[in-house]
């Protein structure tokens, strides 16, 4: 068996195709760690305790982590194609505008949820992802393919209605699908002395490789990155998300892949990963020195006002940290004040600069705290 793995013929004649056995991990020779990657890992390493450091002092820490996971499960599934906007997961009468793209982005938080009270009870394991994948695809596309369940026959990966015979890549048969989940499992666990970034960088390698269910493969590989980030203690919240990256450099995710399993690079898969995760890190710590900067600076605004109208415009403040984009007459009752205060509050921040009217709304008004969300909008459009 080579570094990555071998090709495995199957089936004879004109129905013959190769599946890819990977090899076990770690990989053999270990990989090689020059100054390069070494000075690469030390940076990676001293933002991301930057970022744990400084995710620990945001006011409503864990407000600013659900609205970062927003944007995460967005980037996530458009890399897979999915249509939607964060304006789309933000808006207060989604339930009214559902459709399969905005549900899909809504499982995959679910699914990180689920899986982040999953890792209170049982380890990461493959029990653990099939529980997680399971959540990732109900209630939306790939629901009728078999969700927590590792697949029973043969998949492939190929554009859009191309055949076997045309893929790309075609994973492990099941044979050798599940011994390789078996051995990813346990390296999972084991108590190795390889460096932890390392270690997640080639787990999901070679999760992605060995592609176990028939939907939904990508998403949950980038999931397990937070899970494992989390699980191996590298950070306490979930504030690193590789999918702005990922995304923006998607020909080159792929390709990197591909040369893994095809020559056994995994030395620059590894520094492809690594890049990544620097990057991630100085995006995630510049949108928290912006929405921090913004809240400080609009606070201020705000602190200048007086009597009733400064206390029902920095109640509405506050709620707009978890509703960027409001309805008047939701906000109203979400906040137990009447519909005129609000309304008053709502051109208050209008005339700061502060919320914007969107447009194309008939039956409702619906405002946007637009500062804030050219913030996050960044890299989903």
């Amino acid at each position: 068996m080579s570094r990555s793995g071998i090709f495995v013929r199957q089936l004879f004649g004109d129905l013959s195709y190769q599946t890819f056995k990977p090899s076990n991990l770690p990989p053999q020779p270990h990989i090689v760690i020059d100054d390069r990657l070494d000075s690469k890992m030390k940076e990676a390493y001293f933002l991301l305790g930057k970022l744990d450091g400084i995710s620990k002092l945001i006011p409503n820490k864990d407000l600013f982590i659900s609205m970062y996971v927003r944007k995460e499960a967005l980037l996530s599934s458009q890399i897979e194609g999915t249509q939607a906007t964060l304006d789309d997961i933000f808006d207060p009468h989604i339930s009214k505008h559902m459709n399969l793209d905005i549900e899909e982005v809504l499982q995959y938080l679910k699914a990180l949820h689920h899986g982040d009270l999953l890792l209170k009870e049982i380890p990461l394991s493959n029990r653990f992802i099939k529980q997680v994948h399971h959540v990732l695809l109900s209630s939306t596309r790939g629901h009728d393919k078999e969700p927590g369940e590792f697949r029973r026959t043969q998949n492939w990966i190929a554009a859009q209605g191309k055949s076997l015979k045309d893929a790309a890549f075609i994973p492990p048969s099941v044979s050798d699908m599940k011994e390789a989940l078996n051995q990813l499992e346990t390296y999972m666990h084991h108590e190795s002395f390889m460096d932890p970034l390392l270690k997640i960088s080639l787990i999901h390698y070679q999760f992605e490789t060995i592609h176990p269910f028939f939907d939904g493969n990508g998403r949950m590989g980038r999931l397990l990155i937070s899970f494992l980030l989390k699980s191996y203690g590298l950070l306490e919240d979930y504030t690193l998300y590789m999918s702005y990256y990922l995304k923006k450099n998607r020909n080159e995710y792929y390709q990197r892949l591909m040369e893994v399993r095809l020559n056994g690079h995994y030395e620059q898969w590894v520094m492809f990963f690594i890049d990544g995760v620097i990057e991630s890190t100085k995006h995630a710590l510049n949108t928290i020195d912006k929405i921090l900067d913004l809240r400080d600076s609009h606070l201020k605004l705000l602190f200048t006002l007086k009597g009733k109208v400064k206390q029902t415009a920095l109640l509405l403040f506050d709620y707009l940290q978890a509703h960027p984009i409001i309805d008047i007459k939701q906000a109203s009752l979400s906040l137990n004040k009447s519909f005129n205060a609000i309304s008053s509050a709502v051109e208050t921040l209008i005339n700061m600069g502060l919320l914007k009217k969107v447009e194309g709304h008939l039956r409702y008004r619906i405002f946007s705290y637009e500062p804030y969300l050219e913030i996050l909008r960044d890299g989903t459009e």
